[in-house]
């Protein structure tokens, strides 16, 4: 797969960390199942595509195997970019179940926010699932006999995680297992933007002229579900808030709807019109005054202010039931938003909670 950066350069997507231990595991099983040595395996992904991936090194057992592969970042390297993922698969004597853990070099959960239990592994949800999908896809016979064991590890995971954001969110010892959609799409900020006026000038080309603005694919998923329009209407922004509302006033759209999770709408309330958290941090002074005016006791404030993440300030929130909170961070996103484009299009914003319930709306016309 490839991306195209101005007129002839091809970027080359790459494949995660979540990827690469479903590869893993998948060719483990197999290893097992088939005894003899995977060198390639085929990885459903979470949109249902599928992609070939080379596996590294294989041993196998009768009852384990251990398998790796080397992450491929594609033309967008990160500080994973070439590590070996390795994932040492077991047969265990509890039928049906399948066990995923992390070994050396994956992190452990220290802080609330992550989405994940405090003291586990931070292999996130997507990546579980994908494995969880991908051995029973091949093990549907072996599980009626067996459970499975799963140890995703990575050699040098903790030496590559102090380049990292884990040790600023306590993520402690490794790096996390990660992955939406299981595919590194290279960021290239000139093709990024030019695929974002590309899609407003189809658009425009419909005679249509309302958009809404996502951030990301899971929350364009839960705007499908209650806003009817053509899916050219559905634009990924991505982390261009206020770039692409820019365009959209420049191109004459007379709506936006914007539409995402609390992390990048509480960096848009602050006025950042680029949210990718390496260029920007969740300002929680900021989210501290908007819930002291909503009349959160000083516990409550002083919480806020130290906690870790965007979503920690969110389960804050909903477990100190802080009327308001939400609406004054859809509120603020929306005036921000319609700063960015000097008020020429009225702004719809929607935040989501993580399950694709609204948290709360607010329209600026």
């Amino acid at each position: 797969m490839e991306v195209t950066e101005g007129s002839n350069k091809k970027l080359r997507t790459g494949f995660t960390t979540g990827t690469c231990a479903t590869a893993s595991s998948k060719a483990a099983l197999l290893a097992i199942i088939q005894q003899d040595n995977i060198s390639n395996i085929d990885v459903l992904l979470p949109k249902r595509d599928r992609i070939q991936i080379k596996i590294n090194t294989c041993e196998f057992s009768k009852d384990n195997a251990r398998c790796s592969v080397i992450k491929d970042g594609g033309d967008d390297p990160d500080v994973t970019h070439g590590a070996e993922i390795f994932v040492e698969l077991s047969l265990t004597d509890n039928i049906g179940s399948v066990e995923i853990d992390g070994g050396i070099g994956v992190g452990r959960v220290t802080k609330p926010g992550l989405g994940l239990e405090i003291g586990s592994a931070a292999i996130n949800p997507t990546p579980k699932k994908m494995i969880l999908e991908n051995i029973k896809e091949v093990g549907e016979q072996i599980l009626k006999e067996n459970g499975i064991k799963i140890i995703v590890s990575v050699p040098k995971g903790k030496e590559l995680a102090v380049k990292t954001d884990n040790p600023r969110i306590g993520i402690i010892d490794g790096i996390s297992i990660l992955g939406t959609s299981g595919i590194v799409i290279p960021y290239s900020t000139a093709s990024f933007a030019a695929a974002i006026r590309q899609q407003i000038d189809v658009v425009r080309s419909m005679n249509d002229n309302t958009v809404v603005l996502t951030t990301g694919g899971r929350s364009e998923d839960f705007a499908r579900k209650i806003i009817e329009l053509p899916d050219h209407s559905f634009i990924q922004m991505g982390d261009f808030s206020g770039y692409t509302i820019q365009q959209c006033a420049k191109k004459g759209m007379k709506k936006a709807y914007v539409a995402g999770f609390i992390g990048k709408l509480a960096k848009m309330a602050a006025g950042v019109k680029q949210t990718h958290v390496k260029g920007s941090k969740v300002n929680m002074k900021l989210l501290s005054e908007i819930a002291k005016r909503c009349n959160a006791n000083d516990k409550t404030v002083e919480k806020i202010k130290n906690a870790n993440t965007a979503r920690n300030v969110q389960e804050i929130i909903m477990e100190d039931k802080v009327d308001g909170f939400f609406d004054e961070i859809s509120k603020e996103a929306c005036l921000q938003m319609r700063n960015h484009s000097d008020g020429n299009i009225p702004v719809e914003v929607i935040l989501f909670d993580f399950d694709g319930t609204i948290l709360s709306k607010y329209e600026q016309t």
